[in-house]
């Protein structure tokens, strides 16, 4: 069973640690992967629905910290 805690070594967005939904394997690296929808639900709990997409694109998908940085999930 998949747990946080077993991954130390990965990056993880702050505060939102209820929409990670697993981990990825990239190019010999592992990153974890959040559900885009959560995200953007838990973010909304702050600000609008298009403030909570502005937040996303400019500081958290923008944001590169290396190899293992987490990786957002869009269901289609």
């Amino acid at each position: 069973m998949f747990a946080i805690k077993d991954y130390p070594e990965l990056m993880q967005a702050d505060g939102l640690e209820e929409a990670i939904v697993g981990v990825i394997n990239r190019l010999g690296t592992q990153a974890l992967c959040y559900d885009l929808d959560k995200v953007i639900n838990i973010l909304m709990r702050d600000m609008s629905e298009e403030e909570a997409w502005e937040y996303f694109y400019y500081n958290i998908e923008g944001c590169y910290v290396g190899e293992n940085t987490p990786v957002y999930l869009t269901y289609l």
